[in-house]
């Protein structure tokens, strides 16, 4: 996730209502285009959870990805 609101072709905006838990200060950007492996050593804080309908979101549209790329 990013704070960058630029769009891209796999990616949407998510508010403080697409979460379970938390919120946001600022929209933001899921990008399923950038994967990236983080430490939980490095991690200081979370600052929320996505809800089901969030999830689903993105595992579609990770699904759509690796479907279009294999």
């Amino acid at each position: 996730m990013t704070s960058n609101p630029a769009q891209t072709e796999y990616g949407f905006s998510i508010n403080s209502f697409d979460l379970d838990r938390g919120t946001l200060n600022h929209p933001g950007q899921v990008r399923v285009d950038k994967i990236y492996t983080l430490s939980q050593a490095i991690v200081v804080k979370t600052f929320g959870r996505v809800n089901d309908d969030t999830l689903r979101r993105i595992r579609q549209v990770l699904q759509d990805l690796t479907a279009r790329n294999p």
